[in-house]
């Protein structure tokens, strides 16, 4: 596996019951992080590693992600006569000249694992990257996770697999990889197991939600049976995979959001807002004060 990627794949079907009633009507995927997004984020950061083709799969029932990312004739319009042309920029730069939206419907919740297999049709046999927009990687001072994973793959022949440690007691909540000599950021992966025990743990590297894979995971995961809840695990079909191919845990720069948690959005958004060159003066007084009125003095 020596080709660039192109190819993105946006598993975006799941219901993200965990913040309801909010996304009773608005996906999880749309909820923003100060002006944007989640799913922009996860896009930029697609886009900058090289992908021109993004694949979202979705449900029959999310229509705001396409509608986000298909023209706005109208509201163009307004903003053009409006003399409105930093918000017509925007409104228009949601996809990059040369950057298509594809999107597929996943008509049964079948799990990540099927998810990523409903693009089959769209990927081929080429190697390409799956994002999980519930993860934000924030990397202030350098490329995003996504294009450091990319060098990775293409310059190894390699696929390759997002991790980040944690700390022990907490590997119960993710998936862990035990590698072979681990160096600096990188290490091939032996297995993978999901959800340890502490004491069982072969690492403390925990999978987040990047992967950049060749064509062929399709094939095990047209082979995976329903594993856990009764779903088509993609763990199962890269642990089937690692007897063929190599793939990679790479160790990213940058700082993870989990987003798919109430702190993790909350988090991201403080950040964000501190980092953002109008806002951050403004934010930084308003957080403040509202330390102060809680009584908290000492934020060492």
């Amino acid at each position: 596996m020596t080709r660039r990627i192109r190819k993105a794949v946006f598993p975006v079907a799941g219901l993200g019951t965990r913040f309801l009633p909010a996304t009773k009507t608005v996906p999880k995927e749309m909820l923003p992080i100060v002006d944007r997004p989640l799913i922009q984020y996860a896009v930029d950061e697609a886009i900058e590693a090289g992908c021109d083709t993004l694949v979202f799969v979705t449900n029959r029932y999310k229509h705001a992600v396409a509608d986000y990312f298909d023209k706005a004739y109208e509201l163009e319009q307004k903003l053009e006569k409006a003399g409105k042309h930093e918000q017509l920029e925007l409104v228009r730069n949601v996809l990059p000249e040369g950057v298509r939206a594809v999107f597929v419907t996943q008509a049964e919740a079948l799990g990540l694992g099927h998810a990523v297999l409903c693009a089959k049709p769209v990927v081929g046999d080429e190697p390409f990257a799956v994002l999980l927009p519930d993860d934000l990687i924030w990397n202030r001072n350098g490329p995003g996770a996504l294009k450091q994973m990319a060098d990775h793959a293409e310059a190894h022949g390699v696929g390759a697999i997002a991790v980040q440690d944690v700390p022990r007691e907490q590997t119960g909540s993710y998936g862990i990889v035990e590698t072979g000599d681990f160096r600096d950021r990188s290490g091939a992966i032996r297995r993978m197991v999901e959800k340890p025990r502490p004491e069982e743990a072969p690492s403390t590297l925990a999978v987040v939600g990047r992967y950049i894979l060749p064509g062929a995971i399709f094939d095990h995961l047209e082979k995976t049976g329903r594993g856990a809840g009764g779903e088509i695990q993609l763990t199962d079909a890269i642990a089937s995979l690692l007897g063929e191919q190599q793939i990679d845990a790479y160790r990213f720069r940058g700082t993870r959001f989990d987003c798919g948690t109430h702190i993790g959005l909350v988090e991201a958004t403080i950040r964000f807002a501190l980092d953002h060159e109008k806002l951050s003066e403004a934010a930084s007084e308003a957080m403040a004060s509202a330390l102060r009125e809680l009584g908290v003095t000492d934020i060492s």
